[in-house]
């Protein structure tokens, strides 16, 4: 099947102009060690905002002769694009957001690769050093304001949703870009899309300039969740762990909506931070929320995380159903908590440095047939210990679905096999069926086949 495509020529306006040779010949170099397929990759998923698809892999077949190279001339450099996708393209010209995320994910990459991964400064063994990395990045994306009081609102949820769950989440962002709070979301479509356009018509009202929609991805996923127009920052982080770690230092708040395997991810990498010991007493305000059709999803939520972090761990967040208003002033009067919190303790309202994340959360977790077989999911460990292995075992199911890698291993391989004790196994069986049920796990009109199996 052919696809409408078009060929282009672009420069990039006010960022990352200029590059050395060293950093174009290793962006265009095709071996194990270049940088050229991540950079088509994340490239070829921006130009791809809209499309309906959720797979990495069917994108790449679908372009396979997408193409992009850089052109170095005297004033500056130019993108030669071979093969976009047209859905990019207004009358020939590239729309101007996507042009804006294109050179938004060059600067990422051409960062990471030269100045953290490749420099002696960043210990990446270390918490410390990997911390330190997440904030350079953040801070030559220019996503870090000193000057502005904590309101940055981080909101999670599925990129398969219906329209009364989507048009949910648009009001909660409408509610909170009332009360002047910004919005961070994965950058994809659903519920990260939803907030950002409740929340730009809220600042609109408000007439508020410089409303903030902050979209925070990573390589392996954006194929499958392609940047929403409403952002207007983008970051690639270089893996799922520097994401979330991302969005937990900048963010203020988290509101969560309904979601499958990637969201219940976040929610227990979220919760296993909180369990830690030493932020026991850090204000983090932590709300699940969505239309009264999602009351008994939120309720099943609630179960597996009794039945497996137990009653601390519920009592770190608060469910809000079918009430926008009511999230959002709960909300805010969080933020304000941890503005007093953060100024007490003379912490940085820009970046959560006081936020203790144990290295377990920040090890990059490869999900190989292995490393999901060998998965410690028995309650003979630390709580937050357990919310971390919990965490890597949904995002081995987020790689088998989406991720262009994580198919290529189910086709090669089979299903992962997800072993544990049966007092964690049933509940865990029992959510993931429930996200199949409830087309949780790909966009609607895609039959979905598990790419695991539950060994109790």
């Amino acid at each position: 099947m052919n696809y409408e495509v078009v060929d282009t020529l672009i420069s990039p306006e006010g960022r990352l102009e200029v590059l050395s040779k060293a950093e174009v010949a290793k962006l265009l170099d095709t071996s194990q060690g270049g940088l050229y397929s991540i950079f088509r990759k994340c490239a070829l998923a921006v130009l791809n905002c809209g499309s309906s698809i959720d797979d990495g892999k069917e994108l790449l077949e679908r372009y396979s002769s997408f193409d992009i190279s850089i052109i170095q001339r005297e004033r500056g450099i130019k993108l030669d694009i071979r093969g976009a996708p047209a859905i990019a393209f207004v009358d020939g010209k590239m729309i101007k957001g996507i042009h804006e995320h294109l050179f938004a994910v060059l600067r990422d990459i051409v960062f990471v690769n030269f100045e953290v991964t490749d420099n002696p400064r960043f210990n990446l063994a270390k918490p410390e050093g990997i911390t330190d990395a997440v904030f350079h990045i953040l801070r030559n994306a220019n996503v870090l304001q000193p000057q502005r009081n904590p309101n940055l609102v981080v909101c999670w949820g599925g990129h398969s949703i219906n329209r009364v769950e989507y048009n949910y989440s648009k009001e909660v962002g409408y509610a909170l870009g009332l009360r002047e709070l910004d919005i961070c979301t994965g950058c994809g479509p659903g519920a990260m899309k939803g907030p950002m356009k409740g929340a730009n018509i809220g600042h609109a009202k408000q007439r508020l300039h410089g409303g903030r929609y902050l979209g925070i991805s990573e390589p392996g996923i954006i194929a499958a969740e392609s940047p929403n127009p409403i952002v207007n920052d983008l970051i690639i982080m270089p893996d799922i762990e520097k994401r979330l770690e991302a969005f937990v230092r900048v963010g203020h708040g988290i509101c969560v909506f309904p979601g499958g395997a990637g969201t219940a991810e976040e929610i227990l990498y979220i919760l296993g931070i909180l369990l830690h010991p030493d932020n026991a007493e850090m204000p983090f305000p932590l709300i699940f929320t969505g239309p009264a059709t999602v009351r008994e999803y939120f309720e099943q939520i609630d179960g597996f995380i009794a039945q497996t972090l137990g009653d601390k761990a519920r009592a770190r967040y608060k469910i809000i159903i079918d009430d926008p208003d009511a999230v959002a002033r709960e909300m805010a009067a969080g933020i304000k908590q941890v503005r007093e919190f953060r100024k007490a303790r003379s912490d940085a309202y820009y970046f959560n440095w006081l936020l203790k994340i144990d290295q377990e959360f920040q090890r990059p977790f490869k999900p190989t047939h292995e490393n999901m077989r060998n998965l410690s999911l028995h309650k003979n460990q630390e709580t937050h210990l357990l919310a971390a292995n919990l965490r890597r075992a949904f995002s081995g199911v987020v790689a088998g679905n989406v991720k262009e890698e994580g198919i290529r291993e189910i086709e090669k391989h089979g299903k992962y096999e997800i072993h544990g004790d049966p007092e964690i196994m049933g509940p865990m069986d029992a959510l993931l069926a429930s996200f199949v049920e409830q087309s949780r796990m790909k966009l609607p009109g895609k039959a979905y086949v598990p790419c695991y199996t539950i060994v109790q």
